[in-house]
């Protein structure tokens, strides 16, 4: 079986194809977006509204089940935001690091935050359509640490981690166990039907 992601996040392909391997269903593949679809823009006023608007498009413009996500982080200390403004949460081209330090400006350390992922699955064919909404909760810490991961994972110290440890210094299989997206990726994959 193979699934077309709909994103242009690199980071975001390398986790999908990580977290698929091995699926108990049998052999699948995450497939990258061909350059000619265009994705429309991220403002549904949901993360499953904006997953399901890339699905539904790439899914159109290919003819091929598509899936595709929308994440980001909620601080409860900031009323929820970034929320579904969090890859543009410093501005409309700003980076990961720049996110990042307005967060960190702005939300206490210690504070509560919560990642979310809507992961939205779309079938032309038959015209199924779901979405598939998880969290991971943590509190924000005093400064960024670890070279791993990506977005706001330096400074996401997760409940359910390895004590006082951020995102970003946790293994590939140590965060995908915890994560948002490992999680809403696991409901995929237990709701998938397993091939003929």
């Amino acid at each position: 079986m193979r699934l077309l992601l709909a994103t242009r996040n690199d980071h975001k392909l390398r986790e999908f194809a990580r977290l698929v391997d091995g699926w108990g269903g049998g052999p699948l593949s995450i497939d990258p977006l061909p350059e000619h679809v265009e994705l429309p823009p991220e403002d549904g006023a949901t993360f499953a509204e904006n997953a399901l608007d890339k699905a539904r498009a790439a899914a159109a413009a290919t003819g091929r089940v598509a899936i595709a996500d929308d994440s980001g982080i909620e601080a409860a200390a900031l009323g929820g935001r970034p929320g579904i403004r969090s890859a543009r949460y410093a501005g409309e081209q700003a980076s990961d690091g720049e996110n990042l330090a307005k967060l960190l400006r702005e939300a206490p350390a210690g504070s509560p935050l919560a990642y979310v992922c809507a992961l939205a699955y779309v079938d032309p064919a038959s015209g199924e359509e779901r979405v598939f909404e998880e969290r991971c909760t943590g509190t924000l810490a005093a400064a960024p640490r670890g070279e791993r991961g990506f977005g706001y994972d330096p400074a996401f110290l997760p409940d359910d981690g390895v004590p006082d440890r951020t995102m970003a210094e946790l293994s590939d299989a140590e965060k995908d166990a915890i994560s948002h997206r490992g999680r809403a990726v696991r409901a995929l994959l237990a709701w998938l039907p397993a091939p003929d």
